[in-house]
C-alpha cells in the first residue's frame, strides 16, 4: 500500500486525521504521519528522515525553505491555532480574564501538564508566560513536561491530581478524550500560531502532497478546520 509521508506539528494531527479517509478515497494513498514538537519534527527533516510533506509554524517552513528543504512556492497557511487552557473532563473550568486571573489560575494547579517547554510552541509560550507572571520558580516541581501537547493530554485526562490543568494548542487538547477546552489565554499572555504546509523538495508523492494541501485548505473543509481548533484558516 503507497503512503504519503508526513512530518508535522502536533497541532496539525486531529485535522489531519479527520482528513485521512477522504485522501485515501481520493487518491488510494494512506498517511504515514508523525506529529510532535515543532521543533523535533523540522530537526529531523534536517537530519534526513524522508517526508513528502510538512506541516510546522510559518516561521519554520520560511527556515526550512530558506534552507532548501521545502519548495518556497508550494508552501500554503493551513490557519491559526491558539494556546489554550485544559481541564479534565468533568473538573470545574479553568477560567482566565486576565493576566492576574491566570496567575491564579496556575497557583491554584497542583499539576501543569504540557509540551516540550523548549522545542514546542507551546510549551516554550507557556514557560515564557510564567517567567512573564513572575511564577516559574515557584510553579517548576507542579509542570509535568512531555514531548509534544498530545501526550501532555492524555497524562492530564489520567491524572490523578487534586486540581491538575493542561496548556497546549487548543487543536490537541479538542482531540483528546477525557479533557476538556476550558478557555483561551488571557490579553497580553495569548498565542495564536500560524499553521502551513509545504512539500518537501525530496518529495517522492508530490502529486500526493499537493492533494493533501488542497485538502487541508479547501474552502469545503472551513467547518472541519473550525471543529478541529483553527480559528481561522485561508478561506
Amino acid at each position: 500500500m503507497s503512503s504519503l509521508s508526513l512530518l508535522s506539528g502536533g497541532a496539525a494531527q486531529g485535522l489531519v486525521g479527520s482528513l485521512a479517509p477522504t485522501f485515501k478515497a481520493n487518491t488510494g494513498f494512506d498517511i504515514a504521519g508523525e506529529f510532535g514538537a515543532v521543533g523535533v519534527m523540522a530537526d529531523k527533516l534536517r537530519k534526513g528522515t524522508p517526508a513528502d510533506i510538512v506541516i510546522l509554524t510559518a516561521a519554520l517552513l520560511a527556515k526550512l525553505a530558506h534552507e532548501k528543504l521545502v519548495v518556497v512556492t508550494l508552501i500554503a497557511d493551513v490557519g491559526l491555532v491558539e494556546t489554550a487552557l485544559a481541564v479534565r473532563a468533568g473538573d470545574s473550568p479553568a477560567v482566565a480574564k486576565d493576566a492576574a486571573g491566570l496567575r491564579e489560575v496556575f497557583l491554584a494547579s497542583d499539576a501543569i501538564f504540557v509540551p516540550d517547554t523548549k522545542a514546542s510552541t507551546a510549551g516554550i509560550h507557556v514557560a515564557n508566560v510564567l517567567r512573564q507572571l513572575d511564577i516559574a520558580d515557584q510553579l517548576a516541581a507542579r509542570l509535568r513536561i512531555f514531548p509534544n501537547g498530545a501526550t501532555a493530554m492524555r497524562e492530564l485526562a489520567a491524572s490523578k491530581a487534586r486540581r491538575p490543568i493542561g496548556c497546549t494548542q487548543s487543536t490537541e487538547i479538542i482531540s483528546t478524550e477525557g479533557v476538556t477546552l476550558s478557555g483561551s489565554l488571557p490579553a497580553g499572555c495569548e498565542l495564536a500560531t500560524m499553521y502551513t504546509a509545504g512539500i518537501t523538495t525530496a518529495a517522492t508523492h508530490p502529486q500526493q502532497s499537493q492533494h493533501l494541501i488542497d485538502l487541508l485548505i479547501g474552502n469545503g473543509q472551513r467547518e472541519l478546520r473550525k471543529r478541529a481548533g483553527f480559528i481561522s484558516g485561508p478561506n
